[in-house]
């Protein structure tokens, strides 16, 4: 009630990986997380299920613009 909660801005590897959203092409589920741009492995973050998710993975790692979508 007093106390707000903190939110700690996290951080990634800028130079070898790169924000993305997996997407599928069936159901239409969304993934935000990184992809390393060497090899392709892509590592989850979270789920996104609306804007709102979209906006605090964003602003959470510190994020502006657009993200790039693979399938």
């Amino acid at each position: 009630m007093f106390f707000k909660k903190k939110t700690v801005k996290k951080s990634y590897d800028k130079e070898n990986k790169k924000p993305v959203i997996k997407a599928s092409i069936c159901n239409g589920e969304q993934v935000a997380g990184f992809q390393d741009v060497h090899t392709g492995f892509f590592e989850e973050v979270m789920l996104i299920r609306n804007s709102e998710d979209l906006f605090q993975f964003k602003s959470k790692y510190g994020i502006e613009g657009d993200i790039e979508k693979i399938y």
